[in-house]
């Protein structure tokens, strides 16, 4: 494909994607994808082109094989899971970002991909209102920065055991501390950083879902007592299940005590935090050794662009550093390399949507977009708690609300098999996209604000759709 081609085609796929997002908008498209499984498989040939295709050819195939099996994420009707927003703004800086194709290895292998993202990931601090003191990388995921915390941690704790024998020459088995309501990256980071499942502890959590500051104390007391190391605790701002909210300031002064390296899982939550309302929520985030926050889910940014910040930078590069020769340049120790700030030796220019983003919306745009979205979470929880039958199951701190529609004489199995049932055909009906998941033993609905199209019209059909067919309503 050459430039001249390659102008046309752009153009071609741009009007594309820009009527893909009005169709969206205009809810021309179910936002469940209604594709069995093996569907978009089957409809595609088995081997591939011997000769050069038309581009024409691919974007018929577009339309006609991979947009029905695509759940929507950005339409207005989408309260599934958690927001996953990728703002045109940002889609136009991760299309610049792959046609400039610059690959970080090092400075001098792109400083404008180092240095952007010096630059945005500093933006993104200070709009958090974090300390000076944190320095900010881009990771792929939540899921990876866990893991480099988590790795760091075990490495602060046998005194960097990697270097010798690993966890094999650690004299004590180590532990890692989590609430029940942690997201199951965590689970797998401790896993993947050799601590072994047996090592994890489940820590209690209050009637908010919270994690108890007093409970983990007694837990790694405990710990103590039959030999074991405390390693690490992992507090989250904002859980995947209720948007509970760790008390960061009480486990902080807990894990500063005995030691422990404070991770703080704000993957979802922590964009809440551009708010300055809103950063009681994580008040003690300073103890932090490190955190994460996911500017590719609430903020806008396309996926994937997850910050992992730490306060002490140094133990980081030693933990993941590495300096073959062939990498080695006269500009290393007067610049970042970034390859020794996570577990990919090279990256993409992440930073570019970011900076893109930021630049196009402002921080304000970016702050009344979200307060319209904890606005939308609380008049959903106003309506459900005013409702006959309608049950909210846990706060609102953020911007989902966790619901259970309760008929007299349903409990236990009858009403989970209640629940699944009315939330599938709401799903199956194209109209709205909800996550059914368990709280307690028992199944419930979460509702997730926070598309960028989503306002305050899609909110209320959404509850009149809801009452319809859960209460048995005629539409």
């Amino acid at each position: 494909m050459t430039p001249e081609e390659f102008r046309a085609a752009a153009h071609t796929l741009v009007d594309w994607i820009a009527d893909y997002r009005a169709k969206v908008y205009r809810g021309e498209l179910p936002v469940l994808s209604p594709n069995r499984p093996g569907e978009l498989r089957a409809a595609l040939p088995g081997a591939p082109p011997e000769a050069p295709e038309p581009f024409d050819a691919v974007m018929r195939d577009l339309d006609a094989i991979i947009l029905p099996g695509c759940t929507h994420w950005q339409s207005p009707g989408f309260f599934g899971y958690f927001p996953s927003n990728s703002a045109l703004a940002a889609v136009l800086g991760d299309l610049a970002s792959t046609g400039l194709a610059q690959l970080g290895l090092n400075w001098q292998s792109s400083p404008a991909l180092t240095e952007l993202e010096e630059v945005t990931t500093d933006w993104l601090r200070q709009m958090l209102g974090l300390p000076e003191a944190f320095r900010g990388v881009i990771q792929g995921t939540a899921s990876e920065a866990t893991l480099v915390a988590l790795i760091c941690a075990r490495e602060r704790a046998t005194a960097y055991a990697a270097a010798r024998g690993g966890l094999q020459s650690a004299s004590k088995p180590l532990v890692i501390y989590v609430s029940a309501h942690a997201h199951s990256s965590v689970d797998k980071a401790a896993l993947l950083a050799g601590f072994g499942r047996d090592q994890l502890r489940l820590v209690a959590t209050d009637e908010a879902f919270a994690m108890r500051a007093d409970a983990l104390e007694a837990t790694i007391r405990e710990d103590l007592a039959r030999g074991a190391q405390p390693c690490a605790v992992v507090a989250t701002t904002g859980t995947t299940g209720t948007t509970a909210i760790d008390p960061i300031d009480a486990i902080g002064q807990v894990a500063q005590a005995h030691g422990l390296w404070l991770h703080v899982d704000g993957a979802m939550g922590g964009s809440a935090m551009i708010l300055p309302e809103c950063r009681p929520l994580w008040a003690g985030i300073e103890r932090a050794d490190s955190l994460v926050v996911n500017p590719h889910k609430w903020l806008g940014v396309s996926m994937d662009c997850s910050v992992y910040f730490v306060r002490d930078p140094q133990h980081l590069v030693r933990v993941m550093s590495t300096n073959p020769s062939y990498l080695q340049t006269g500009a290393d120790g007067a610049a970042v390399n970034y390859r020794d700030w996570g577990i990919p030796l090279g990256r993409r220019m992440r930073a570019l949507k970011l900076w893109f983003l930021i630049r196009e919306q402002g921080v304000a745009g970016l702050q009344a977009r979200l307060r319209r979205d904890l606005t939308h979470a609380r008049w959903f929880a106003s309506r459900v708690d005013a409702a006959e039958h309608w049950v909210r199951l846990a706060p609102v701190p953020l911007q989902t609300v966790c619901v259970r529609h309760e008929p007299p004489g349903l409990v236990g199995e009858a009403l989970d098999a209640h629940t699944l049932d009315w939330v599938g055909r709401i799903n199956a009906s194209g109209k709205a996209y909800l996550t059914p998941s368990q709280l307690d033993g028992r199944w419930m609905v979460r509702v997730s604000f926070g598309v960028e199209m989503t306002e305050r019209e899609h909110v209320e059909a959404l509850w009149r759709l809801m009452q319809q067919i859960a209460e048995g309503r005629a539409a």
